[in-house]
């Protein structure tokens, strides 16, 4: 760490049954991938940065894994320019991607009472994920069961959370609905085929061709290749649609909705470099207040709950991430220029230990 970067004091008041684990401490400067303007993934370097401190309220987390998101991607672009104020109106505030983290915690906050150092969490930052340190929120970790491998958990938080809290919280899917996902092979499309499947759902995924096979063996009980057939009209019908690409107008959609269906929109056409899918979330807003099915339109939270839920089905096995690929910091530009071109298949885990550019993710 810096100078100025010093470890915070242990908790004053430790947990019953916690024995303080010793960690090794930081160095000062760690190699990170970084940014200070907004563009392109290209703008993105590897290079030597100062490890951060923890602020009163955060812990220092020595990091085993991250995964790249949509997110990411429009941050790093601060596209649509509707976010700039809030990220940055000149320069990005994330200067290091990667909100999604997994690993050990090194250091407390002042203030921070949940955790010690040597626990080993996951959960999500407020960037940093792409750097062997990174601070994290501590009201936004849950503790990494032990069956758990780091890369698992690592690839889970954005992505999986955003689909519970579609299907669950706002689709408020019951056991024996059918649920269509739309875009069922990307990074929140993998994890809302397997929690809708845990829910008790019936599932109908909607995917290309390529990744058919994939997201069968996911569990969706039906699989659509929108490269093939419409979905819209297969006389498919369904309680709830949670829908992660915008490809199809309210009207589309309408005639397959159920009596109280409830209809979810994550995403949408991302062509209007100032308002995204805004206007197409609007127009579909619209459409739904005229119709019986109610429309549901949100931004995921890390809620410790929903953490926990996620880390329980890892556990178990019931949920899996699927990994496309695992790369090292190396591999990030690469990776984000694939997410931004909208042709992702599943999850892309970065492990700052890794040299090099990285590998497809294998048995």
């Amino acid at each position: 760490m810096s100078a100025d970067a010093v470890r915070p004091p242990a908790p004053s008041h430790p947990l019953p049954g916690r024995r303080p684990v010793p960690v090794p401490d930081p160095p000062p400067t760690m190699t990170a991938v970084v940014t200070d303007r907004y563009g392109p993934p290209e703008v993105l370097a590897v290079r030597e940065v100062p490890v951060p401190a923890p602020r009163p309220h955060e812990v220092l987390v020595a990091v085993e894994a991250s995964s790249l998101n949509a997110l990411d991607w429009h941050l790093l672009t601060g596209t649509p320019y509707l976010v700039r104020p809030a990220n940055g109106l000149l320069r990005p505030r994330r200067r290091t991607p990667g909100a999604d983290v997994a690993g050990t915690v090194l250091a407390t906050g002042s203030r921070v009472t949940a955790w010690r150092p040597g626990d080993r969490v996951f959960g999500e930052a407020a960037g940093g994920g792409c750097a062997p340190y990174a601070v994290v929120d501590a009201a936004h970790l849950v503790a990494l069961p032990a069956e758990v491998s780091a890369r698992d958990a690592g690839a889970t938080p954005v992505a999986g959370v955003t689909a519970l809290q579609a299907l669950r919280t706002h689709g408020r899917v019951r056991s024996g609905e059918h649920v269509i996902v739309n875009g069922a092979a990307g990074g929140v499309g993998t994890f809302a085929v397997q929690v809708a499947k845990a829910l008790g759902a019936e599932v109908t995924a909607v995917c290309s061709g390529r990744n058919v096979d994939l997201v069968r063996s996911l569990g969706a009980d039906r699989v659509v290749d929108h490269t093939a057939e419409d979905v819209t009209s297969t006389g498919v019908s369904a309680d709830v649609v949670l829908d992660g690409v915008g490809n199809h107008p309210a009207s589309a959609w309408l005639p397959l909705l159920r009596p109280g269906a409830r209809f979810v929109a994550i995403s949408g056409p991302k062509s209007n470099r100032w308002l995204g899918p805004v206007p197409h979330l609007v127009r579909t807003a619209l459409a739904f207040r005229r119709a019986e099915p109610s429309f549901h339109q949100f931004t995921a939270a890390p809620v410790r709950e929903d953490l926990e839920q996620l880390g329980a089905w890892l556990a178990s096995g019931t949920v899996r991430p699927a990994v496309d690929r695992v790369v090292g910091l190396g591999g990030v530009v690469d990776a984000l220029t694939e997410i931004g071109g909208g042709h992702t298949r599943a999850k892309i885990v970065v492990d700052p230990s890794v040299t090099g550019p990285g590998a497809p993710s294998g048995p």
